[in-house]
C-alpha cells in the first residue's frame, strides 16, 4: 500500500475541527492507550494529547506515522465528513469525492458520510517496491479495475490482473504493488471501525 503529498521538515497539515477525534476514536477502537500509539508511531506522548484536544497540528510526516500506527490513512483521518442530513440514499455527483493520500498513492474517498458502514476507496498508484505492512481489525475488500497489482498478504505473494478481487479479515498483514510502468487503479472498501463506548478512565 502505497501515499503521494511529499513531506519537508516543518510542513504542517491544517487540521480539521474533527481530526483529533478522529485518531482519540481511532485509537480508542483499537484498544490503544495514548502511551502505546506514542510508541507505535514514533510520536511523543504529549503531542499526540495535544493533537487529539485539536491543540497541535501534525506535519504531513507526523500524520502519516499517525495513520500507520492506527491501521488507516491520512486520507480517512482527513476527509471531511459530508454534513448532508442522512438519508437511505447518497448520490455523489463525479469529481466531488474527497481526494487525498492513501500509503504513497493517490485515493478518493468515495462516501464520507459518518453513519456509513464501509468505507469505499478508489486507489491510483506506480509504485514499484512494497511499502509499509498494514493491518487493523476491519475486514477489507479490493478490485482491480486496471493495471497489475502484487498482493502481499499475510507473507504470501499473489498477482491480480483486471477483474480480479480479493477479500480478507481483520488483522491480516497486506500491502500491495504496481507491477508495471504504466500503475494500476483498484477499489478498496473497508470495514468501518467500531468505537465501543469508553468508561471513564478507559484508554484516556
Amino acid at each position: 500500500m502505497s501515499d503521494s503529498v511529499t513531506d519537508a521538515p516543518g510542513t504542517s497539515v491544517r487540521a480539521s475541527a474533527s481530526l483529533g477525534a478522529r485518531v482519540r476514536d481511532l485509537r480508542r477502537a483499537r484498544g490503544l492507550t495514548l502511551v502505546e500509539l506514542a510508541e507505535r508511531s514514533g510520536l511523543s506522548h504529549p503531542f499526540l494529547s495535544q493533537v487529539e484536544r485539536d491543540l497541535a497540528n501534525p506535519s504531513i510526516r507526523s500524520l502519516g506515522s499517525i495513520a500507520h500506527a492506527l491501521g488507516t490513512s491520512r486520507i480517512e483521518l482527513l476527509a471531511p465528513a459530508d454534513e448532508t442530513p442522512a438519508t437511505a440514499v447518497s448520490v455523489v455527483p463525479r469529481g466531488t469525492a474527497a481526494r487525498g493520500d492513501f500509503g504513497n498513492e493517490e485515493a478518493q474517498l468515495l462516501i464520507s458520510r459518518p453513519d456509513a458502514r464501509f468505507r469505499p476507496l478508489s486507489i491510483r498508484g506506480f509504485t514499484r517496491e512494497f511499502g509499509d505492512v498494514y493491518f487493523h481489525d476491519e475486514h477489507e475488500f479490493l478490485h482491480v479495475v486496471a493495471g497489475r497489482v502484487e498482493v502481499e498478504l499475510d507473507g504470501q505473494c499473489q498477482t491480480l490482473e483486471p477483474g480480479d478481487s480479493v477479500y480478507y479479515g481483520g488483522g491480516v498483514p497486506h500491502r500491495w504493488r504496481a507491477l508495471d510502468a504504466a500503475g494500476y487503479h483498484v477499489l478498496v472498501v473497508k470495514e468501518r471501525p467500531h468505537v465501543a463506548p469508553q468508561q471513564d478512565g478507559v484508554l484516556a
